[in-house]
């Protein structure tokens, strides 16, 4: 008896982290991104490889801003779920958590086939902060893990080739503003779930761009691929061909394998179980790489895995599959063009070197050929009732470009708070002065944006803005002169003496840097209004940073201040605590210091790859640093 595929709402409970606010202030630095290939090896890389390596790595996070705001304690917590099932699978997502595929069980066998997080722990992963591990995630935008991996997604039915229903997820990423979907189709009776993904550029430009359709699969599962060599990128950061690794192989340490499959070959991926049991991936060929990622085997990667999951939950791997050869490159989509494929994901029982003979034996690469070609009149398909709502931001870019896109409408009745001051700005030409006293909102900073906020009236609010938005395009003189002239009638001085501070760190103005961070913090000490969530972030994410500065020149005396006039509550996060270790071995207080080791913290937006924790316990003693701090992603330096 077939079962009419059908979706339906769901509330998933798990031990969950809250997410917290995000970091008010405007993320001015250069992105910290460790997937930087070393200029050594470019001459040894194909020619196309080397040059989609350069391509467009953005600058900034701008406008995106950072979600710092998670701690690690979990409670149990409702998460808002989309189940969409037939009588062979079942798909759990969470539109509310960038439409992450949470869990895929093969009804026949019960059996899950992706690693299942038995908790919801954000970590400091994704491009902006805040990612969590398991399922499938849809990662665009830039090299790493996209700054949607915990935002709403638009979700709703839609009508399916079969005449059934998908499940539509659609957004507009803002880091690279392409709006994108994923229709999620599981046809009456079969064994695999299909993902047709469609990516537009709506611009008269063209831009740069990344995909990866991320898989989380228990660790110990034996890992297979059409392939005889792999770009290698381990933890000297060094990439280089060579022979592709063991169905099995587990590293010492953090370890990325791109797998390079030889033109006209099928394009798969499977992880399969000692019983032969497994998961496959497959596409049609527009998503050309294939990638294997695994912690490695050493107390650090054994430590990240207790960090991103539950004690006793064992580890997992990641099998991913994206637009370019590597995740280290970006690729060309051409102005008002769009870019779709169709991937299968479903069971697969075989031995690895027998992989993909199995997989022509259950999913033929014809038959998914013309499943994609089913699919693609349906792309452009109005969705129907409405089963999650993301973001206001879609909706703003389609009024400014004034042109509708089939399949993914962005309402009117998205836009929120934050979308309200730029659409004034966009219909009256002024950008509005803030009605209360509060920190600053997002800033919009493509150059259609910055090119109206440089002709609008000459506001404190505006130069602010503006000032973010010259900073982003590179004109640094300039944004550091538009903050400037804003001081002079701003009400608010702390968010423009911030932009003036990281302008001065990035100089090498430290000292004036320093003085600036001291004057910044104390003037929202002043204007703060409330212990609310808003102002508690703004203080928070300020503190942090004159925190830092005042270190960096030994203004101990007026680091300690900053330290005593932050909330209770902010000083015990595990970062501030880490902050507090160094203040006190600074102030010369070496056993105080060594305390705050000893009564345990934990920080909470440990940055994959970051050794502060380390360097201080070094600084501190020359014993070995103890498991709980040990995140180390590299060997010790020699």
């Amino acid at each position: 008896m077939v079962i009419v595929t059908r979706i339906r709402r769901e509330v998933l409970t798990l031990p969950a982290a809250e997410l917290g606010p995000d970091n008010p202030l405007p993320p001015l630095r250069p992105l910290e991104e460790i997937h930087r290939v070393d200029e050594r090896d470019r001459p040894d890389l194909p020619a196309d490889m080397v040059r989609q390596l350069g391509h467009g790595q953005p600058r900034s996070l701008l406008p995106v801003r950072i979600r710092d705001g998670y701690g690690r304690t979990r409670e149990p917590r409702d998460l808002d779920a989309l189940v969409i099932e037939n009588d062979r699978l079942r798909a759990t997502v969470l539109p509310g958590l960038g439409g992450r595929i949470a869990s895929l069980v093969h009804l026949p066998t019960g059996r899950e086939l992706l690693y299942r997080n038995p908790v919801f722990q954000p970590a400091n992963l994704a491009l902006n902060g805040a990612w969590y591990a398991g399922g499938i995630e849809w990662s665009i935008g830039a090299t790493a893990h996209t700054t949607l991996s915990c935002a709403p997604l638009h979700a709703a039915r839609v009508p399916a080739p079969d005449g059934g229903e998908m499940l539509r997820l659609w957004e507009w990423e803002r880091l690279r503003d392409l709006p994108f979907q994923v229709d999620l189709w599981l046809p009456d009776g079969s064994d695999f779930l299909y993902a047709g993904v469609r990516v537009r550029n709506p611009h008269g430009q063209p831009v740069p761009f990344s995909w990866w359709s991320n898989t989380a699969v228990p660790e110990d599962r034996r890992i297979a691929v059409p392939a005889a060599h792999a770009w290698e990128f381990g933890p000297e950061r060094r990439l280089h061909r060579v022979p592709a690794p063991a169905y099995d192989v587990m590293p010492p340490y953090a370890t990325d394998w791109f797998y390079d499959i030889p033109d006209g070959r099928r394009r798969w991926i499977a992880a399969l179980g000692a019983d032969g049991h497994g998961l496959v991936q497959t596409s049609t060929d527009e998503l050309r790489g294939r990638k294997q990622f695994v912690w490695g085997s050493g107390p650090g990667g054994r430590r990240w895995q207790e960090w991103l999951g539950a004690s006793g939950a064992g580890g997992y791997r990641e099998i991913q599959a994206g637009v370019a050869r590597t995740r280290l490159e970006h690729v060309r989509l051409d102005a008002e063009s769009e870019v779709s494929w169709l991937e299968a994901y479903g069971p697969l029982r075989a031995r690895p070197e027998e992989a993909g003979e199995a997989l022509e034996s259950v999913l033929p690469r014809a038959a998914l050929d013309a499943a994609r070609a089913a699919w693609q009149p349906y792309a452009d398909a109005e969705p129907g009732e409405t089963l999650a709502t993301g973001s206001g931001w879609g909706a703003l870019e389609v009024l400014r470009v004034d042109r509708k896109l089939p399949g993914t409408p962005f309402a009117e009745s998205t836009l929120g708070e934050e979308q309200a001051p730029w659409l004034a700005l966009l219909r009256t030409g002024t950008l509005p002065e803030p009605r209360r006293v509060r920190p600053p909102g997002p800033t919009l900073v493509a150059p259609h944006w910055r090119d109206m906020l440089e002709t609008a009236p000459a506001t404190p609010d505006t130069e602010y803005h503006l000032g973010v938005a010259q900073w982003h395009a590179g004109d640094h003189a300039q944004a550091v002169r538009s903050w400037e002239r804003g001081l002079r009638l701003a009400p608010s001085l702390w968010p423009s003496l911030r932009c003036l501070a990281v302008a001065d760190q990035e100089y090498g103005h430290h000292e004036r840097a320093a003085e600036r961070y001291a004057d910044a913090f104390d003037d929202l000490c002043r204007e703060r209004r409330d212990d609310g969530e808003t102002w508690t972030a703004a203080c928070a994410a300020l503190g942090r940073e004159a925190l830092e500065a005042l270190l960096r020149v030994r203004r101990v005396a007026d680091a300690r201040a900053v330290w005593e006039a932050l909330l209770p509550a902010t000083r015990e996060r595990g970062r501030f605590r880490l902050l507090e270790a160094e203040l006190l071995l600074a102030e010369g207080r070496q056993e105080a210091a060594r305390a705050v080791f000893e009564g345990g913290f934990e920080v909470a937006d440990l940055r994959e790859g970051a050794d502060a924790v380390g360097r201080l316990w070094a600084r501190l003693t020359e014993e070995p640093l103890p498991g709980r701090y040990d995140f180390r992603m590299r060997p010790p330096a020699p």
